[in-house]
């Protein structure tokens, strides 16, 4: 498998997804423009990716799960556009452009987000693909139960409360497991779920393990890149985290230490995965694309 080419034939498919569905206009117009000037700005994917990845891994038909994966994508991107607003980061670029704050305003961003949020519901309940109703109420209530209080929100929540504050290995892995490894987690998990793995425990915990372990090192590798990364590459301004006191892995264990929890982070994903056979071999190279990443 050449894992360039699983990603960028995957990514189209979201994308081409993404193109269908807002291809109806909304009223009014400046909203449907809001939502998709994020929505369609590039990026990996990585999330409906690797819900795809897992969903393919237990043996499911990829076509199938490409909506509910794609809903996962709304999730992220609602949470990109509001954690730019200049009452949480207030940063000025994101994925090598204005962020959407600075294109069409504060208000807009913020009802573009909640609707890209309310909208990645309403597009799993609808169950596109006609998966077992039981297996989508489920895979709904990890999503969500990832993305809210109790999960990213939460994460976001410390970011913000501990900021300019002094490091401590507690706060700093709750923020990370929250704020981006939780719903990382969850599309892996969504996509066992989905395929009905959850009937087999084993594979879906090997499944969690695996979520748990590249979510951590996802945002780590994220922490050095702002310290080691260029503007240009990284698509955002070098240096806000430091900049902003947040609290990070190379803030509290140095760049040497970090990097060597991300690699140790990813090994263990990827032994999690030793009872699955070659399908899961997507899910190896993208744990190794994470952390060898330079955006």
């Amino acid at each position: 498998m050449i894992l360039e080419d699983y990603l960028n034939s995957r990514r189209q498919l979201i994308d081409r997804f993404f193109e269908e569905y807002f291809r109806s206009p909304l009223i009014p117009v400046i909203l449907k423009d809001s939502v998709t000037y994020s929505l369609l700005a590039g990026g990996k994917r990585i999330r409906p990716i690797l819900c795809i990845a897992s969903y393919e891994a237990c043996g499911g038909e990829t076509e199938r799960i490409i909506p509910y994966a794609s809903a996962i994508e709304f999730i992220h991107t609602y949470s990109l556009i509001h954690d730019d607003l200049p009452a949480m980061d207030d940063d000025d670029l994101r994925r090598g452009r204005p962020t959407n704050h600075k294109v069409f305003g504060d208000g807009m961003a913020i009802l573009a987000g909640d609707g890209l949020l309310t909208e990645a519901f309403y597009l799993l309940s609808l169950n596109p693909s006609g998966i077992d109703p039981s297996l989508v109420l489920q895979a709904i209530n990890e999503i969500a139960l990832a993305s809210g209080i109790k999960g990213m929100v939460a994460g976001q929540a410390a970011d913000l409360i501990y900021e300019s504050q002094e490091s401590d290995p507690e706060t700093l892995y709750f923020i990370h497991s929250h704020k981006t490894a939780s719903l990382i987690k969850a599309s892996i998990r969504a996509g066992g779920i989905l395929s009905g793995a959850c009937y087999d425990r084993s594979l879906l915990d090997s499944l969690s393990i695996y979520g748990e372990k590249i979510g951590l090192a996802f945002q780590i590798i994220d922490d050095i890149l702002d310290v080691e990364g260029e503007t240009e590459i990284i698509g955002k301004p070098k240096g806000s985290d430091e900049k902003k006191k947040k609290m990070t892995y190379p803030r509290h264990y140095g760049l040497g230490r970090s990097k060597e929890i991300a690699e140790e982070l990813v090994t263990e994903a990827v032994k999690a995965l030793s009872i699955f056979d070659e399908k899961a071999d997507p899910l190896r190279g993208i744990a190794r694309f994470l952390i060898e990443r330079r955006n």
